[in-house]
């Protein structure tokens, strides 16, 4: 199972106005840079619920869902 976990990240805008993020920080403060954002598209957390802008990013050299929901930023996290 799989949870939501709102998290921080560094993001930039660019020009056109769209929002690149870079960087997430964890819970406890680790910091994991995003290699690459693989694909941007509105959709449903299938796992933890939520919706919104969906990040397909590259981190590490494994792919994650990063979600930007109204103003916040959750991934969905394996439950302990």
């Amino acid at each position: 199972m799989r949870h939501k976990v709102y998290v921080d990240v560094t993001a930039r805008f660019d020009k056109e106005g769209n929002v690149i993020p870079e960087n997430i920080i964890w819970e406890d403060g680790r910091c994991f840079e995003i290699d690459r954002v693989v694909d941007v598209r509105p959709a449903a957390s299938l796992k933890a619920g939520g919706c919104g802008m969906r990040y397909t990013c590259r981190i590490l050299g494994k792919e994650t869902f990063l979600f930007l929901e109204e103003n916040r930023w959750f991934v969905e996290a394996k439950k302990a």
